[in-house]
């Protein structure tokens, strides 16, 4: 039975939508028991895979008899159920290689004969073509330059920023205070054009919000084992409710059109986005790799190729290197603002500009005390006041986080790289001055 057909039976069997989207969570699943021995070799990846889905590739036969069990499991998928596979990436060839010149032999035969007729000669002998070649190959003269007027050498590429002659600072990549104001501006001119329909839900004959936030919790997960870029999320969510803004789209292909989306956003931020096949291979082979390039190339043209988008990762950069603030502060508003991504009900009303400064105001009042400080307020014309109802619906996803039915983004931030902030407790109310 093919994966559309499998998916089809699904759908049509089951009404209820959270078990019509159990094939969606059903490619995280650890199968416990199914025997891996027994399973077809799988095709060695080259990065981080899926442990759990090396157990999915059963016969045809075996999805006959197993297709009405699977649908009867929980959505719930824990991260302890992961078998992780690290597989070593392996070392490829530089595209441009730097080449060494070495002497031309038959260069330097075609010049000393040259060199030879210029001379009228009786005879050639070998031993004037040797004194010839020793003329050619002596080295230059050594210049000697003067003590003042000698030059300090290296060999440093020279666009080398990393250090500024005299202070002999380290400079961060983002810090480029010559043009912040500029990348601001542009930045928020941008997030206007590129922002989805709050309300496109309402449109949506067969879709609904929670389908929404299961979608993006999966590709949290997917996010996390092919350790991808934080940017790669918020885009491709980003390109999902663009096009969701703009096309109906049935439950049974929701799945498709973040998998194409995740790969658009991969192949816009990284520099090794996973193949192809590998998309195929985390949806339990539900799609075909025909079926992903043509998604792909639709939500291209429904987002006009359109896909420079700024995210709320990329304003809460901004606004760290404008007012510097402490690791864990950092953490925490970054645990906030991917939050936000998973309900698109309120969150998708403001910009992400004020949602990664409500994430920044939460964060901040959580951890010191503080609020909204007054550099930031000059920088973004975003005052107290203008951020509360962000700030009040973000606080309230804070407080409910543990009971939320969607966990991938707390498992994500309890690890020491975010500061294990997911584990911090939300004030129960709030106190901003």
């Amino acid at each position: 039975m093919s994966g559309a057909n499998r998916q089809g039976n699904a759908a049509s069997e089951l009404p209820n939508h959270e078990n019509m989207l159990s094939r969606l969570r059903g490619s995280l699943k650890h199968r416990a028991g199914e025997n891996q021995e027994n399973q077809p070799p799988k095709q060695a990846a080259n990065r981080t895979v899926l442990g759990a889905l090396q157990n999915n590739h059963r016969s045809k036969a075996q999805n006959q008899r197993g297709a009405k069990q699977e649908t009867s499991q929980p959505l719930a998928c824990k991260n302890e159920d992961f078998n992780k596979i690290l597989v070593e990436r392996p070392v490829k060839q530089p595209a441009f290689q730097i080449h060494v010149d070495e002497p031309d032999v038959a260069c330097d035969k075609k010049h000393v004969a040259e060199t030879n007729k210029a001379k009228p000669t009786v005879e050639e002998s070998p031993l004037v073509v040797s004194h010839a070649v020793a003329r050619l190959r002596q080295p230059l003269a050594v210049i000697e330059v003067p003590v003042p007027l000698a030059m300090d050498v290296s060999f440093d590429s020279p666009m080398d920023m990393s250090v500024i002659e005299g202070d002999q600072k380290p400079v961060a990549v983002n810090e480029v205070p010559e043009y912040a104001p500029e990348i601001h501006t542009y930045l928020r001119e941008r997030e206007t054009k590129t922002r989805p329909k709050a309300g496109y839900m309402k449109k949506q004959p067969d879709i609904t919000n929670s389908m929404r936030a299961i979608l993006v919790d999966w590709l949290v997960e997917v996010g996390e084992e092919y350790k991808l870029q934080n940017e790669t999320l918020y885009l491709a969510i980003n390109y999902i409710d663009r096009f969701l803004s703009s096309m109906s789209v049935l439950r049974g292909k929701l799945q498709l059109v973040g998998t194409a989306a995740m790969l658009l956003a991969s192949k816009f931020e990284e520099i090794y986005p996973p193949e192809v096949s590998e998309f195929v291979y985390i949806t339990d082979d539900t799609y075909t790799k025909k079926q992903v390039l043509k998604m792909e190339h639709l939500v291209l043209k429904v987002l006009s190729f359109d896909l420079a988008a700024p995210t709320i990762n990329q304003f809460l950069t901004q606004y760290f290197c404008h007012h510097s603030t402490g690791k864990q502060v950092e953490s925490l508003a970054m645990y906030l603002g991917e939050l936000s991504l998973v309900d698109s009900d309120p969150f998708l009303k403001y910009l992400p500009s004020q949602t990664a400064a409500a994430a920044y105001v939460l964060a901040n009042n959580t951890l010191t005390g503080g609020s909204w400080p007054k550099p930031l307020v000059e920088m973004t014309d975003y005052s107290l006041e203008d951020l509360m109802p962000c700030v009040e619906d973000l606080h309230r996803l804070y407080v409910g986080a543990t009971q939320h039915a969607q966990q991938s983004v707390r498992e994500k931030y309890k690890g020491s790289k975010y500061h294990e902030v997911s584990c911090i407790s939300s004030p129960a109310k709030l106190q901003l001055n």
